[in-house]
């Protein structure tokens, strides 16, 4: 049962592990972008510009979403628009892999901020491969990767 003992941990859950995963989901698609010769432009959250770091800006409200665009690849390619959309789920994976390695040789301990890194992660690999329009009618990466096959890149949401 949620008692007023579970207040802080909602609070590191949804301000600083929600936000942690979602960084670490769009920094694949961003490395792997960047690998092709895309130019980026990343934003963490919505409302108010907090912080801009030349294409990276954090908004007031940091922890509701993340995005990244990325246009313009140098190595434009069906395969390279693929590999940009499934990096985000697969760096969520690789670090779902990093984290239980090591609190199975027990160099982090097992605990709550843990078990909900983990359980964000599987979430967002899940959502995100899941084929559906947002309300705004943007692709999750799922059905980006369904529309460049079937379609080529003239269908892709990156142009």
């Amino acid at each position: 049962m949620f008692g007023l003992d579970d207040i802080w941990t909602f609070f590191l859950a949804f301000f600083l592990t929600l936000p942690i995963v979602t960084i670490i989901h769009e920094l694949g698609h961003i490395l792997v972008a960047r690998i092709f010769g895309a130019k980026i432009r990343f934003v963490l959250g919505v409302g108010n510009t907090l912080l801009k770091l030349g294409p990276c800006e954090v908004k007031s409200f940091y922890f509701m979403e993340a995005w990244c665009q990325h246009g313009n690849l140098k190595y434009d390619t069906k395969f390279a628009r693929i590999l940009i959309y499934l990096a985000g789920s697969v760096f969520n994976l690789i670090a779902i892999l990093m984290v239980n390695s090591m609190i199975y040789k027990g160099i982090l301990p097992a605990n709550i901020f843990f078990y909900q890194f983990v359980y964000f992660s599987v979430y967002f690999i899940f959502f995100s491969m899941l084929p559906f329009k947002n309300g705004a009618g943007n692709p999750s990466d799922g059905l980006a990767i369904y529309e460049v096959i079937k379609y080529g890149k003239s269908k892709d949401p990156i142009d």
